[in-house]
């Protein structure tokens, strides 16, 4: 993950308009939270969160401009003294002039969205959070495969990219190849995506570097995906038990989230992109409710009590 990101490079790639305190452009953002400051405009600081920056909304200003000059004054100056990074306000705000005076008295940088509040909360959000929050780099290839976001791993060598591509040929949309960028918004939402600089491209042995979206249509691609499934290819080994039910509830887990992992052995003569399709519509059934292998074990219970019976 990013440790952290410039001031300037957040106001430009959010196109935020400047209004004071750009002595402080420079300065970082580390934390990947906002804070809404209502509670400290009454004077309250006491879980003032100093490293996120403040976003005020029209609400806030309105209860704002009912307090008395001097308590207003007081704890505008007290939330610009605790330094946070940067103070934004929403589109239809009615900024008081104190905001502007000590912004620029203590270096803070004072932004205007051109969204409402609602909007631009969301979007400052969505953005801290792919900035800041922790990822995770791992070798494989993410597949959307009819709306599961499965990511297949394996050794070098093991057919991954390949699988992929006749995934992608089979209607399927890449997400990443080679090298997948996980980050988990909260526990249970993990979000797959690709380093910008191989978003669309895929590395195919015997061939080279392939743009999916020149030789299949933009519709072969997409830019991130939820992650549901993992598929991990290996070697077949004869010594080695696989489960032929399918009862075996195995996961796999990413920071705080667990999510399901099948493995699938690699034998001449299987058709692995297939296999690999039917896991993730297999899953995709179990997270609907429905679970073929437990309906088959019931069933087989319900014939083999009743044939006792019968006896």
């Amino acid at each position: 993950m990013d440790e952290f990101i410039t001031i300037s490079k957040f106001q430009q790639e959010n196109g935020l308009e400047l209004l004071a305190g750009k002595e402080g452009i420079d300065n970082k953002i580390s934390d990947d939270e906002i804070s809404r400051p209502g509670l400290e405009f009454a004077g309250f600081f006491d879980f003032f969160e100093n490293t996120r920056i403040l976003l005020i909304g029209s609400k806030d200003a309105t209860f704002l401009a009912t307090l008395p000059l001097e308590v207003k004054a007081k704890n505008i100056e007290k939330i610009f003294e605790l330094n946070p990074p940067c103070v934004v306000f929403s589109q239809r705000v009615n900024i008081d002039p104190l905001f502007y005076q000590n912004a620029d008295k203590y270096k803070i940088p004072m932004f205007r969205s051109n969204l409402r509040t609602t909007p631009t909360s969301s979007k400052l959000y969505t953005y801290l959070q792919e900035k800041l929050a922790p990822k995770l780099s791992i070798h494989g290839t993410l597949i959307d495969i009819n709306g599961m976001g499965t990511l297949i791993i394996g050794k070098s060598g093991i057919g991954k990219s390949e699988t992929a591509l006749d995934l992608i040929k089979r209607g399927h949309q890449l997400i990443a190849d080679d090298l997948v960028e996980v980050m988990e918004k909260e526990p249970g939402n993990l979000i797959g995506t690709a380093p910008q600089i191989l978003k669309r491209f895929m590395e195919i042995r015997g061939i080279g570097i392939v743009d999916v979206v020149t030789m299949f249509g933009a519709s072969s691609y997409r830019d991130r995906k939820n992650i549901r499934l993992v598929v991990e290819l290996e070697k077949w080994d004869e010594n080695k038990y696989y489960d032929r039910l399918g009862l075996d509830n195995t996961t796999i887990k990413y920071f705080n989230t667990e999510i399901a992992k099948v493995t699938i052995p690699v034998l001449p003569g299987r058709t692995v992109s297939l296999l690999v399709e039917s896991a993730a519509m297999n899953e995709k059934l179990k997270l609907l409710g429905h679970n073929a292998a437990v309906e088959f074990v019931s069933k087989v219970d319900s014939a083999a009590s009743g044939t006792k019976g019968g006896k």
